[in-house]
């Protein structure tokens, strides 16, 4: 991480033990450090042991990570930043609409088979990332279930955790997988307006209203290697990966200076003397400005 990054993430973390009234062991290790090593992990795809010795044990490493994510600490660190992007694009600190979609990922051999299925539309062995981001792109939130689980059945579990952790959300589009008796029931139970988006019958690739913006969300994180294939035993850590690539990608967008493109640029100057141009067979002369 660099220092503004850093900045960002250290006031979000729990206070250490040792300063707390109960009393503690001092930390041995930095955590900045610790942070360094997980988002290594989550980048290149590597293994626990594989950790190189420049960063803490990797017993450490993993400690923390499994202990921040039950605690929830990575989660609200996710949705500070979260809001934080949208403050400074200009939104409204929490969006009222969101996108959702899936994604189905194979596994490795090392996942059990009680966590994982098979889906038979996509052909895979896996597991299945339910996403739901706003209309930046930026995820709110992410579950993973067994592939074998149909959209429709994870929808209700996952709006359900949806509405309760960002109850100012009213309107979700989502794909033709989540229509039908699920329209009725988000705006009966949860009164959630749930739209589809119906793919045109047309052949090659076609640009969706409403839906690329979760599919453009999928690419980014499948820009981090460790989310690439499935390695994990448990999905809850599936899904402490998914968070880490969604933080470093908040991290490093706060951070980023305003692109040189957003600033305005002067006006072109105007030729000297009249432009000729030859159409055959026609010649167009433009008078000078």
């Amino acid at each position: 991480m660099t220092d503004p990054e850093w900045s960002l993430i250290e006031p979000l973390l729990p206070p250490p033990a040792c300063t707390l009234p109960t009393g503690g062991r001092p930390e041995k290790y930095e955590r900045r450090a610790v942070i360094d090593a997980i988002r290594y992990v989550n980048r290149t795809g590597c293994q626990w042991r594989a950790v190189p010795g420049d960063y803490p044990p990797w017993r450490t490493v993993y400690r923390w990570f499994q202990k921040w994510h039950a605690a929830g600490v990575t989660a609200r660190i996710c949705a500070e930043l979260h809001e934080q992007v949208r403050i400074r694009e200009g939104k409204n600190p929490r969006s009222v609409t969101v996108v959702v979609d899936s994604q189905t990922i194979k596994a490795d051999a090392t996942v059990p088979r009680s966590t994982s299925g098979y889906d038979a539309g996509k052909k895979a062995t896996g597991r299945k990332r339910h996403l739901a981001v706003d209309t930046r792109g930026l995820p709110v939130m992410m579950m993973v279930t067994p592939a074998s689980v149909h959209d429709a059945h994870a929808a209700r579990d996952f709006l359900f955790r949806l509405r309760l952790a960002h109850p100012e959300v009213t309107l979700v589009w989502a794909d033709s997988a989540y229509g039908g008796e699920l329209v009725t029931w988000a705006k009966d139970r949860l009164h959630l307006t749930l739209k589809t988006v119906n793919r045109p019958k047309t052949k090659g690739f076609v640009l969706l209203p409403k839906r690329w913006v979760v599919e453009r969300s999928i690419s980014w994180i499948m820009r981090a290697r460790r989310n690439c294939r499935d390695y994990e035993k448990l999905p809850q850590h599936a899904e402490a990966h998914l968070a880490w690539s969604v933080m470093t990608l908040m991290t490093r967008r706060l951070t980023k200076p305003v692109a040189a493109w957003r600033e305005p640029k002067p006006p072109p100057a105007a030729p000297a003397a009249a432009m000729r141009i030859r159409l055959y067979p026609w010649t167009v002369r433009l008078a000078p400005l």
